[in-house]
């Protein structure tokens, strides 16, 4: 296609649009809220899963050793634990150590309740272990558990199960919204082009009688479609980055512990996504309303 019937094709699609400004607006609207709803639920899931990397980065088996351990013991325990696969770390917490940690979790204004910890054998050795993925939790446990000198085997695996469960809940629900609204979309923007093809369908016939090819006739409303997509898809991208960032601002402030990913991803990451979405969406409808009446 040469560049001049490119140029007049975009010419046409501009004027369609100009015509039909009720439903090319639905169009856009409907385009920008699939997208829009496709984004939230992409965003939660992107910080979701920075919050499981984070989870799983501190992913640790906490094995308590028993008051009356041996030496060979502790030794036999802490070489089993290094031969586990998965596990990254061994690390020998002592009382001492152990005390700190506490004082710390206390603060100062609770430092009376641990008062004189120190000086006891109350607070046990213990050693960390840490594991590169959760499910390597599991092994650890059912390795050192029984093991003559353990007192106790502690994990929290439970809480990035948690996590990840919520993950795919939150990304089927997503999917299936958003199949819904690329289905509204793809119905509207099939529309808008049918009632410009209605309106010029003397034109079409009269264009295929002198021999005009199919794609000559149908490359304006593939553009117009589009536009309708592109425009749309740029709308959601700017909505959502607005949002976001008081979001992104407000959390900031009163959870300085949450790490959220930042407004820039929208535009860096999220805007060409949504326009090749938005592109796909707009030619798909165009091309399945134009092909009815080209069937002459």
């Amino acid at each position: 296609m040469k560049i001049s019937t490119i140029e007049n094709s975009f010419i046409d699609a501009l004027k369609s649009l100009k015509r039909n400004r009720s439903l090319s607006f639905a169009s856009i609207a409907t385009v920008a809220a699939t997208l829009f709803i496709f984004g939230v639920f992409l965003l939660i899931q992107v910080n979701l899963n920075g919050a499981i990397s984070d989870v799983e980065s501190q992913l640790e088996v906490r094995v308590t050793l028993a008051k009356k351990i041996t030496t060979e013991e502790q030794s036999t325990i802490e070489s089993t634990l290094k031969k586990i696969n998965g596990v990254k770390t061994v690390t020998l917490e002592t009382r001492e150590q152990a005390f700190i940690n506490l004082k710390k979790q206390f603060g100062e204004k609770n430092k009376s309740l641990i008062e004189g910890l120190d000086k006891t054998d109350t607070l046990p050795f213990t050693f960390i272990v840490k594991v590169n993925k959760p499910e390597f939790i599991a092994t650890v446990v059912k390795d050192v558990k029984d093991m003559p000198g353990v007192e106790e085997v502690r994990a929290g695996e439970d809480v990035v199960k948690t996590v990840i469960n919520i993950v795919k809940a939150i990304r089927l629900i997503g999917i299936g919204i958003f199949v819904t609204l690329i289905a509204v979309s793809f119905f509207l923007i099939g529309n808008t082009i049918k009632l410009t093809v209605y309106s010029r369908r003397k034109e079409i016939g009269i264009m295929k009688y002198i021999g005009a090819t199919d794609w000559f006739i149908r490359a304006p409303f593939v553009i117009e479609g589009m536009l309708l997509g592109i425009f749309g898809a740029m709308l959601s991208d700017l909505i959502l980055y607005l949002l976001y960032s008081i979001i992104f601002s407000k959390v900031g402030v009163a959870f300085d512990s949450i790490q959220l990913i930042t407004p820039t991803y929208i535009f860096s990451s999220l805007l060409w996504q949504f326009v090749a979405i938005g592109s796909v969406i707009g030619c798909s409808g165009s091309i399945f309303a134009v092909r009815k009446f080209l069937a002459v």
